[in-house]
């Protein structure tokens, strides 16, 4: 198996996300791989709008011009972009990664109405696309629906087993009215903590105009 730093799994799973949705090209669906995602909370309880934080230490704020969108990460950013296959076309969509000792985080806008596939349904084609890059296995757990400024918005935990052991991470979706936004951190479990406390920076940091 060929191994890929966790930065370049992140741009190609976040390029990926929407691949393996309701949403497909009929001539992809054949590669699908089984869902993974757990079943979805009833509640959709609003998420407070995040108490503003000094920037984290060594924190690099990146910035996606076309849209505006803003993220402080952990050093500077590995840039990627692409063209998601959708029915009817395509979507442009742009990932910000950076690899740490502790995992890798980030997040990917896409050009596309947030509401165009339901946000569960991103989740799925999430789990599905890592299964399809061969990079080992993943779920999805402690899913629920929130709302972030308004705006419609799902989180989920991850783990799973790559070529570096057991891994965990932390997931969310927002549905903009232009944008469908997905921020993500994943890593080895036994940064666990870390992991955690770079994904909660990376979303009080994240800012939609």
């Amino acid at each position: 198996m060929t191994h890929r730093s966790r930065t370049q799994r992140l741009a190609l799973l976040s390029a990926s996300t929407a691949l393996a949705t309701g949403a497909l090209l009929p001539s992809a669906t054949a590669f699908a791989a089984p869902a993974h995602a757990a079943a979805v909370a009833i509640a959709a309880a609003p998420t407070p709008t995040p108490t503003p934080t000094q920037p984290a230490q060594g924190a690099v704020k990146a910035t996606d011009p076309p849209s505006g969108i803003t993220a402080e990460l952990p050093g500077k950013a590995e840039v990627r972009m692409g063209a998601v296959p959708m029915e009817g076309g395509s979507v442009d969509a742009r990932v910000y990664g950076v690899e740490t000792p502790g995992g890798a985080t980030g997040f990917a806008v896409y050009d596309m109405p947030g509401d165009r596939i339901p946000l569960e349904d991103a989740l799925k084609g999430f789990i599905d696309a890592y299964g399809l890059t061969g990079g080992g296995t993943l779920t999805s757990d402690n899913v629920r629906k929130t709302t972030v400024d308004g705006r419609p918005a799902l989180d989920a935990s991850l783990s799973g087993e790559d070529a570096d052991g057991a891994a965990v991470g932390s997931i969310r979706f927002i549905s903009d009215d232009d944008h469908l936004v997905m921020a993500l951190t994943y890593g080895p479990e036994a940064k666990e903590k870390d992991l955690k406390e770079m994904h909660q920076q990376l979303l009080s940091s994240l800012t939609i105009p």
